[in-house]
């Protein structure tokens, strides 16, 4: 290939939106020359390579943008500590057929117990299949929306909660929400039904929500929609932060 040819094809792929190719041509064309590839088989692997690195870029910057707090998998989750936790059915989700049926997905234990370790595993494996995703603690939402609804844009800030393909909705029954903030909470619900994935974590049961919203009628209707295509996932073992709590009492202890 010519250096004028060369060139060429480089700012052809500048202007394609492919820098890659720019940068990684002659490493590519050395890769075809080893292998001796025909024209097809050339092709074949610039497009493969160029998608790959533009699926990439595209999900770095999917986890920029989905305010997770922080990017484990479920690589990272120790089912060892948590035995009556079934893995398979865990790692079925992962398959991601409930975001693809727009389903939902309710983790429900008490705290420690990888809810949310689980729940941002299933969402950065989402963000890395091509789905949007959105992360969000309830009472960070219901204090977002109240806010705009108070400055007259809440049909806009919905829409941060309604745009993503799966939205993780983080810590449900800590804090026990008023009628009109529930009835916020009922809104995204009720919008996001069959539209659009929800990953929920909890330390409530279902039936002590009335408590949670404030309201047995709204509790309900709000657990219609989420329940109705919905994997309910308990986890009811010991707490990792009090296992490694104690582990370091222990080897303090030990040290003295």
């Amino acid at each position: 290939m010519s250096e004028l040819t060369g060139t060429r094809i480089r700012t052809t792929a500048v202007k394609l939106g492919l820098p890659h190719l720019a940068d990684a041509l002659n490493q590519y064309i050395q890769r075809a020359d080893e292998a001796k590839m025909g024209y097809l088989d050339f092709l074949d692997l610039v497009l493969s390579e160029e998608l790959a690195v533009k699926d990439d870029r595209r999900f770095r910057q999917g986890l920029r943008l989905s305010e997770l707090p922080h990017h484990k998998t479920l690589d990272d989750y120790d089912f060892s500590f948590q035995p009556e936790l079934d893995p398979r059915k865990v790692k079925d989700l992962a398959s991601l057929s409930f975001v693809e049926e727009k389903a939902n997905v309710a983790l429900l234990g008490p705290p420690g117990v990888g809810k949310t370790h689980i729940a941002v595993a299933l969402a950065v494996a989402a963000c890395r299949a091509g789905y949007s995703i959105y992360f969000t603690s309830l009472d960070d939402m219901v204090r977002n929306l109240k806010a705009a609804e108070a400055a007259g844009r809440l049909t806009s800030k919905l829409g941060t909660y309604l745009r993503p393909g799966v939205l993780v909705v983080d810590e449900v029954g800590y804090q026990p929400l008023e009628r009109a903030e529930a009835n916020l909470v009922f809104q995204v619900i009720s919008k996001r039904y069959e539209k659009g994935s929800i990953i929920l974590t909890s330390n409530k049961t279902f039936s002590e929500w009335g408590q949670v919203f404030g309201d047995e009628v709204l509790a309900t209707a709000i657990l219609d929609r989420l329940l109705h295509h919905c994997e309910v996932v308990p986890i009811n073992g010991n707490s990792y932060r009090l296992k490694n709590r104690l582990q370091a009492i222990e080897r303090d202890t030990d040290v003295a």
